[in-house]
């Protein structure tokens, strides 16, 4: 196809922020479509992209035979009914986090991309994020050693603000676990490898939220053995008083391994800290250019807030696999092996027990 017509499902802001400026990277791309189940809010979205395809009725976007791809940016509930019928028309489908409501989902969603033939993208942006990927190099190269132990940890203050869909188990599915910590595992898969077994906990410390029941955690943790008998502890919470939120509250990832320790700050994704066997203390070092961008993206990383647009680059990757015919990466496969750990995660926390993984097969 000479232009890729792009379609979106969920105009808020993740959308706009994230997803546009995304698709505006893309060689012969064009955003063509938008939808929302919101009158309100697919008006906005009119106006700020000047699509004059709009519709509140997702089946009738990915019918559209001028629309090639999808993203999907709405409460988790509504993933696998719009993947499935979008696959199942013929389309691309980029998908936000967690996949779905549990792995059976999971695995609906990729059984049915694969059997259409369509490329399939789970969007775990933090894969994109330029010391993550140097990290992953270091690791990868023996850079550090043998990995013994990651840690992340992910703390907001959302008080007790109302959260939406995200605090109600039927659309979202899981709280803190599937919002921010379903991140954090897929780059623990990304930067040490599967787990073997694993436990954890969770607890919600608010039951209303500005006169809104909440059923989710605000917090969790979860504990880790790797294959490769790294260990890890990965936790987040949404109660960390003072911490603000978003981009630059606290977003921390530290790799102790034989050789070298690294430490990530989410507040400065185009560098990180090393300390090296017999080294007093961590140094700042900068990220070497060929990791600042993903292959191929025209984007200038010395242009903008670094903390936000290397978020795009998944928008490149998604359109230049549907280009070049090959697997996204990340894939709904690695959604998928995500929500296994989710999955067991919550009965891990129920039961006070280890538990061992089982991934779902490639």
């Amino acid at each position: 196809m000479a232009t890729i017509g792009v379609g979106i499902i969920g105009c808020g802001g993740i959308a706009l922020q994230n997803h546009l400026p995304g698709i505006e990277l893309c060689p012969d791309t064009q955003l063509l479509g938008l939808c929302d189940s919101s009158a309100e809010v697919l008006e906005r979205a009119v106006q700020q992209t000047g699509v004059t395809v709009s519709t509140q009725d997702y089946n009738e976007l990915v019918r559209r035979d001028d629309i090639h791809a999808v993203i999907i940016a709405t409460p988790n509930a509504t993933h696998a009914p719009m993947a499935i019928a979008a696959a199942s028309n013929g389309k691309h489908v980029l998908c936000e986090k967690p996949l779905g409501l549990d792995q059976a989902e999971t695995l609906d969603m990729l059984r049915c991309a694969r059997e259409n033939g369509v490329r399939h993208m789970t969007a775990f942006t933090y894969r994109f994020v330029p010391a993550m990927r140097y990290m992953k190099y270091l690791v990868e190269s023996g850079g550090i050693g043998q990995p013994y132990h990651i840690r992340t940890c992910r703390l907001q203050d959302w008080g007790d603000r109302n959260l939406g869909w995200r605090q109600l188990s039927h659309m979202a599915g899981s709280g803190e676990l599937g919002d921010m910590l379903s991140h954090r595992l897929d780059y623990a898969h990304f930067l040490i490898g599967d787990m073997k077994r694993l436990t954890a906990d969770i607890r919600r410390f608010i039951d209303d939220r500005q006169g809104q029941a909440s059923d989710l955690e605000d917090w969790v943790t979860v504990m880790a053995e790797f294959e490769n008998q790294a260990t890890g502890v990965l936790e987040s919470s949404k109660l960390a008083t003072g911490r603000g939120e978003g981009a630059r509250s606290q977003d921390y990832c530290e790799i102790n391994g034989s050789e070298a320790t690294m430490v990530f700050q989410l507040a400065n994704p185009n560098q990180f800290q090393i300390a090296r066997r017999g080294q007093a203390g961590l140094e700042t070092i900068d990220v070497p250019s060929e990791f600042l961008v993903w292959p191929g993206t025209s984007r200038d990383p010395s242009q903008g807030d670094p903390g936000i647009n290397f978020r795009w680059d998944q928008d490149f990757e998604f359109i230049d696999a549907i280009r070049n015919q090959r697997e996204c990466d990340p894939s709904f496969l690695q959604g998928a092996r995500v929500q296994a750990v989710m999955d067991l995660a919550l009965q891990a926390a129920v039961d006070k027990t280890w538990l061992d993984v089982q991934y779902p097969g490639g």
